[in-house]
């Protein structure tokens, strides 16, 4: 019941915030130089079986996001600023009703802001930040008392400076030969762990700790960004995003891959299908799969959902 309020929370609370500037926004003249959007949503499921042969678990889910965009343009100079944030949970509940468990489906905050300087047409000179992290607790379910993810553990802060090919509003490639990548694991028993690569606790004969295990983790490489948003067909909109990274200190031939694609189905002003897939690769994060094999795994996540949303933007 505290994901579902904190899930509602969180949407009404943005929702109100965001109303009254996009309003005002909206009765600006064509004279501004700001591109406001932003889209507010919530998906939910409930299912219940009652003598059912096939099987199957009481379930009910909920799923909220908010995804805000910024963008300022004026002569040759660009700022552009992304906010994605997400958070939903799966509750299983047995016949008699009794609440069995919590799994997040969802959880991140996704910060990247962008500032470009227009040197010929569609070419920019440019420097990237960005932010990553999640809300709440993650568990090694079903094992719900394992803890192995929080608050800032982890969390990645990213810099970059290079140049920027911007032919439409639908394309974006971005390129830089000297980036930044930080990671934070602000845990100490993750931190000793070594979670998410960093380097892990030093413990006596006795197991106790002769030195804590770092909290950060820094790497200096290339990175290249890819994005491709459009309206493909009548009612349906693509946004895709490839991020790729290479540590040129450490493995440079071992490139972290986050990979991205959403398609948003608009039923009508209200309600939204949405489906949307995402690939992760970093070799530092170490994962126990089925087995019992411990190692670095290509991670891979898909959603489906149907709900309520609504978009709020000062242009056409």
């Amino acid at each position: 019941m505290k994901l579902i309020t904190s899930l509602f929370s969180l949407l009404v609370c943005c929702t109100l915030s965001a109303q009254e500037p996009a309003d005002s926004l909206l009765q600006e003249t064509d004279t501004s130089y700001w591109q406001l959007n932003s889209i507010f949503g919530a998906n939910g499921t409930q299912t219940s079986f009652v003598n059912w042969s096939g099987g199957g678990r009481n379930n009910i889910s909920m799923l909220a996001f908010i995804d805000f965009s910024a963008k300022y343009q004026k002569e040759n100079f660009k700022w552009s600023n992304d906010v994605k944030l997400a958070l939903g949970g799966l509750r299983f509940l047995d016949s008699t009703g009794v609440k069995q468990g919590l799994q997040k489906t969802d959880d991140r905050i996704d910060l990247s802001s962008s500032f470009g300087y227009e040197f010929k047409k569609t070419f920019f000179y440019t420097i990237v930040g960005g932010f990553k992290t999640q809300m709440l607790d993650g568990f090694n379910f079903p094992n719900d008392s394992v803890r192995i993810s929080t608050f800032m553990a982890p969390a990645y802060l990213n810099f970059a400076l290079g140049i920027e090919y911007a032919p439409s509003e639908s394309f974006n490639l971005f390129v830089s030969p000297l980036a930044a990548k930080i990671t934070f694991v602000n845990d100490e028993v993750l931190a000793n762990e070594g979670a998410f690569g960093v380097e892990k606790a030093v413990y006596d004969d006795l197991g106790n700790v002769i030195k804590k295990g770092e909290r950060r983790r820094d790497e200096f490489g290339s990175y290249l960004r890819l994005r491709f948003n459009k309206e493909i067909m009548k009612n349906i909109e693509m946004k895709s995003r490839l991020e790729l990274f290479s540590n040129y200190i450490n493995n440079p031939q071992n490139i972290d891959v986050n990979a991205e694609v959403i398609f948003l189905f608009h039923i009508n002003k209200w309600f939204t299908s949405t489906l949307q897939g995402n690939v992760i690769y970093d070799d530092d994060i170490m994962i126990r799969d089925s087995q019992g094999k411990t190692g670095p795994r290509t991670q891979f996540k898909s959603l489906l959902g149907i709900g309520i949303s609504y978009t709020l933007k000062n242009f056409e």
